[in-house]
């Protein structure tokens, strides 16, 4: 398609440059050759008579015109899909789509997973795509990698759209043989303890020693970390170890592993979960249509299903996720 002389899918080659600053990535992206994208950066560079991108060292960098190019070029994208995804009406039981989460493995525990179950039978021809969260979860939403975003309210922008979903509480998980008695756990018997922990990102930020060290001024006895959520239970079965984990994984894995849960004698903030979604999308009716079912899944979980509880009464700012 042309725009006068220009030729709109260079948008997409321009788009792939400014984010990657790699002609042979970018051309990983587009699916095409690297020589078309050098030639589709030739074009480029002469209809905006810039350089666009220049050898820096070994790397290549953006001109000053292609950093302000970044924002609405991603604009002119986004909007585009938003306007072909557009129908006079909408039917789940034939759409064909795919849509992208973003989510950790505790959201895809709790809600993603029975959505899935649910698209099975109510809309068959809707797919999903759960990515991990890391160090860039904003910019993502903002770039429309992802169609809806899960990730507790603190860490949510100001620029998109959101929805609440639930509330969570915590408890700790001990194996049967611990020598930990009864069915709490005190502050200076907790930070006795050798500790199984989440970390997350490429910079494994420890998201909930930081709030741990700024209440209490003092770092738990981390000795075992891991990536994900799911895999916290099963790091403390046969050993000593504590794991703090979210109310509804301790209520389930105590289920399937030999595991006694404790209720910590001190307060942990409770996690405000919420989905966020780029406001390019508020006219689609397929994406509204996928929110509702998750905000109504999300309902059913906090009201009585096998995962839900009633959280416990702390309050205040969470840690993720």
């Amino acid at each position: 398609m042309r725009l006068g002389h220009f030729d709109l899918n260079l948008f997409l080659a321009l788009d792939a440059l400014l984010e990657t600053r790699n002609v042979t990535r970018a051309s990983e992206r587009l699916h095409i050759g690297a020589s078309a994208t050098s030639s589709a950066l030739g074009r480029l560079r002469e209809q905006f008579g810039d350089e666009l991108l220049v050898q820096i060292g070994r790397r290549m960098e953006l001109t000053p015109l292609a950093q302000d190019l970044r924002e609405p070029v991603r604009d002119i994208i986004l909007r585009s899909r938003a306007a072909l995804a557009a129908k006079a009406e909408f039917d789940p039981a034939s759409e064909r789509r795919r849509f992208v989460f973003n989510a950790s493995d505790y959201a895809t525990t709790v809600l993603l997973t029975p959505l899935a179950q649910r698209l099975e039978t109510e809309a068959p021809g809707i797919s999903i795509d759960v990515v991990g969260l890391g160090d860039s979860n904003v910019e993502r939403l903002e770039r429309g990698d992802v169609d809806i975003a899960i990730y507790p309210e603190r860490n949510a922008s100001a620029q998109h759209p959101m929805e609440a979903l639930l509330e969570e509480s915590y408890r700790c998980v001990v194996w049967s043989g611990n020598h930990l008695q009864g069915d709490s756990v005190s502050f200076d018997d907790y930070m006795a303890a050798r500790h199984v922990a989440a970390q997350f990102g490429d910079r494994r930020i420890p998201s909930f020693e930081s709030w741990f060290l700024s209440t209490h001024g003092v770092m738990r006895n981390v000795v075992v970390t891991a990536s994900t959520f799911n895999a916290l239970p099963l790091l403390v079965v046969g050993t000593q170890r504590i794991a703090t984990i979210h109310t509804r994984l301790a209520l389930m894995y105590s289920r399937l592993l030999p595991l006694r849960l404790l209720t910590p004698a001190f307060e942990i903030p409770r996690l405000d979960l919420v989905m966020q979604w780029n406001p390019h999308n508020n006219l689609d009716a397929a994406h509204a249509w996928l929110r509702r079912r998750l905000k109504a899944l999300a309902n059913e979980v906090g009201e009585g299903s096998p995962l839900a509880v009633q959280p416990g009464g702390c309050s205040g700012s969470s840690y993720p996720n």
